[in-house]
């Protein structure tokens, strides 16, 4: 996650608080979705940008979790998603990020 977007999501949480705020990813390889959604629960593993030892605690999904499928616009998700399901891995995706959630974040959905 670029230091940019790290900044942003420090902003919206201390904006909103911790417990308002939902990161959805939609990143295309499990590796990087799993850094990312360390960074916003745990705080940068790199040490490189403003979450750098910032646990934010963050709920955080991949836009391939059902529980996010669930809220979309079907005709959105079909017109905007469904054909990223075909070609990437949404349950390799889905438990990369899972098992950060399950390790650091402190709130839910």
């Amino acid at each position: 996650m670029d230091l940019q977007n790290q900044q942003r999501v420090k902003d919206a949480a201390e904006k909103y608080g911790a417990e308002n705020v939902v990161v959805i990813l939609g990143s295309s390889d499990a590796e990087g979705a799993e850094i990312y959604a360390e960074t916003v629960t745990n705080g940068d593993p790199t040490f490189a940008g403003p979450l750098a030892g910032v646990p934010l605690g963050l709920p955080v999904y991949h836009v391939f979790e059902q529980e996010i499928r669930d809220e979309a616009d079907e005709a959105a998700w079909e017109d905007q998603i469904s054909m990223m399901e075909m070609v990437l891995d949404p349950e390799a995706l889905s438990a990369a990020v899972k098992s950060m959630r399950e390790q650091f974040s402190q709130h839910t959905l």
